[in-house]
């Protein structure tokens, strides 16, 4: 049996079931314990039903005694996304339970990356900008493989040309340290990157600077700067300064692939989705970008400073 007393012990193997090294966890336990405590004693039981009169206490022979194993517990979820039967063996307790404190969880979760002011804005009218006069973002869109739908009309609209499987799909919009600070709606994989920022109508201070790849070809901002590679034209080949030139910009840009690697660190977004809930697919999505954000926070990368567009 897998538990956060066992854990504490072996600190690479912590960090490899939940990606989160203890201090990481640590800064995070408090404010996922308030959302927790919120949910639990305020509004529902443990069957998801509105609570009355009773207040919220751990039963006696609960898999999850304490909160640090309940954080546990929906990290390693995110982090491995194995199946809830798996998942039962390795915290002792029957698949029907898993399914139940995954969704209990998982929100307070949400939540409490809410509360630390991580977790990406999803629309374009509620991003948090720097005062910087000139800051620098970076687009780009992500694609996360699901289940064949057996609508052949969904099928159809879920299927990604791109990735040759069905998907759904977002875009994100990167700062300079590599943090998402919009995420768009989760849509169909048939749909294409530049409909999709057009659709999100995103919104940019004056000044700033957009490095963006050529699935963006045609997208542009009022008052906003953009950046991104030459498109090889049909029969004819790129100057080596053409060449030379892409290679700059993505060197620059490599920083929201970075991102995104950093998000699919979470392997519920990076392998086959199999939760059916509703809501759910949009949501977890939400929280692997606000897990990302907020381990920037202890481990910050770092980049050449972004040359000046011209």
């Amino acid at each position: 049996m897998t538990n956060y007393a066992i854990l504490l012990e072996k600190p690479r193997q912590f960090h490899a079931l939940t990606g989160y090294t203890l201090e990481e966890f640590n800064a995070l336990l408090p404010y996922f314990e308030q959302s927790f405590l919120e949910y639990m004693q305020t509004t529902h039981t443990l069957t998801g039903k509105k609570r009355r009169k009773r207040r919220f206490v751990d039963y006696c022979n609960t898999p999850l005694p304490t909160i640090e194993d309940k954080l546990v517990f929906i990290l390693t979820y995110l982090r491995k996304a194995t199946t809830q039967d798996i998942f039962g063996e390795t915290f002792d307790m029957p698949q029907s339970v898993v399914n139940k404190w995954i969704h209990i969880l998982h929100p307070c979760l949400n939540q409490a990356l809410a509360k630390a002011g991580e977790l990406p804005a999803r629309q374009s009218d509620q991003m948090r900008f720097p005062e910087a006069p000139q800051s620098t973002f970076f687009q780009d869109g992500v694609e996360r493989p699901i289940q064949r739908p057996k609508d052949k009309e969904r099928q159809c609209t879920y299927y990604s040309g791109k990735k040759k499987r069905h998907t759904v799909k977002n875009n994100v919009v990167v700062n300079e340290r590599a943090k998402i600070c919009l995420l768009t709606s989760s849509c169909e994989g048939k749909k294409h990157d530049k409909k999709i920022s057009d659709e999100a109508d995103i919104r940019l201070p004056e000044g700033s600077i957009l490095y963006q790849d050529t699935g963006f070809q045609g997208f542009a901002l009022v008052g906003v700067i953009i950046v991104q590679p030459k498109k090889k034209p049909r029969g004819k080949e790129l100057t080596a300064k053409e060449k030379a030139r892409n290679r700059e910009i993505s060197r620059i840009r490599i920083r929201v692939e970075h991102a995104i690697s950093g998000v699919k660190r979470y392997r519920i977004v990076k392998d086959t989705l199999r939760n059916w809930k509703k809501g759910f697919r949009d949501q977890v999505m939400e929280t692997c970008c606000g897990l990302h954000n907020f381990r920037l926070n202890y481990r910050p990368w770092h980049y050449d400073p972004v040359p000046v567009a011209t």
